[in-house]
């Protein structure tokens, strides 16, 4: 199959590169920045840059974005340009080249302020049916692009999934206050409850989207690890995360007291990849219960294209504050 790969010389890209060149496939990368498994370099802004990649093309993989971590360094206009004008490159030049499918990594920071319940509220249990509330510019133009896909299945009849990925990226976190009180290792195992993913899991996402999206037509799913919980566990998980964690996965605690290791107090909400899991036929490997099991057998809890990737980066600059300036706007 030859797919074309937006944002090759990304941590998704790179890891979707990867996998489709160990199956004989033939991806074509494309990216702003030159790399090993950039074909060409270039913006999806750029019509011509967009024409020339795509020709032959089976499928197309949208990875490429501006995100979160460029909100505090890139203009408004930059993200409307690149999220928004750049998939309606793509999205127009498959129709052109008789495309079969068409993959849009989108992320669960849609939901924005929605995900955020009232002192007091229930856990909330996060489902593609939750209504959007992006609260910067990246959440707002990726939001739009999700409904240009929509748009383009509605109308000119283009297969197109939207997969709406949690965190996957292995930078520390963004948040000072999470850096000072808890490891690293920890913040991210803990993470794999409610709102983290494997790349590993994120790219056999992708590669089952391709498949199942022509029967599909169009949908969207949330792409994040298998929670322990339940959605009955809302109320008790807003005020007592780690007892309600110690019914379903006893192990951790005696795991969490030999390492020094810290559960959150409270947990303000979960998502819920069943849709995925029913309709994509997608189950994920790099699970919390997983990862306990590997961390008591003493052996690394992330998959071997985790190491293979390693951290990128999201700016050429280094910053003091963290791995990148927070802004919310």
């Amino acid at each position: 199959m030859k797919v074309l790969v937006t944002g090759s010389a990304g941590h998704l890209g790179e890891a979707l590169m990867r996998s489709f060149l160990a199956t004989g496939d033939q991806p074509v990368g494309v990216d702003v920045k030159d790399s090993e498994f950039t074909d060409f370099v270039g913006s999806i802004t750029d019509r011509a840059v967009v024409k020339s990649c795509i020709k032959g093309c089976e499928a197309v993989l949208h990875t490429a974005t501006l995100h979160k971590p460029h909100v505090g360094t890139h203009s408004r206009q930059d993200f409307v340009d690149t999220n928004i004008s750049g998939t309606l490159n793509l999205l127009e030049e498959s129709l052109k080249n008789g495309c079969q499918s068409f993959v849009f990594t989108s992320t669960t920071s849609t939901f924005g302020d929605a995900m955020r319940p009232k002192p007091g509220d229930p856990a909330v249990w996060v489902t593609e049916d939750l209504r959007a509330k992006p609260k910067n510019i990246y959440g707002v133009t990726k939001t739009t692009a999700e409904d240009m896909c929509e748009l383009f299945h509605r109308s000119a009849g283009l297969p197109c999934l939207v997969l709406k990925t949690s965190r996957f990226f292995p930078e520390p976190d963004d948040t000072k206050d999470k850096r000072d009180a808890y490891e690293d290792s920890n913040l991210k195992v803990n993470e794999l409850l409610f709102r983290r993913v494997d790349i590993a899991d994120v790219v056999d996402a992708h590669r089952r989207a391709i498949v199942k999206a022509d029967d599909i037509g169009f949908d969207r799913f949330i792409i994040s690890s298998t929670t322990p919980f339940k959605r009955t566990d809302v109320e008790d998980l807003a005020t007592d995360a780690p007892t309600v964690l110690q019914r379903y996965v006893p192990e951790y605690v005696e795991l969490y007291a030999r390492k020094g290791w810290k559960m959150f107090p409270a947990i303000s909400r979960v998502y819920d990849n069943s849709r995925a899991a029913d309709r994509l036929g997608w189950e994920p490997h790099y699970t919390f219960s997983r990862s306990i099991d590997k961390l008591i057998q003493g052996v690394d809890y992330r998959s071997e294209l985790t190491h293979q990737i390693g951290i990128k980066n999201y700016h050429n600059q280094t910053f003091n504050d963290g791995p990148y300036p927070v802004s919310s706007f």
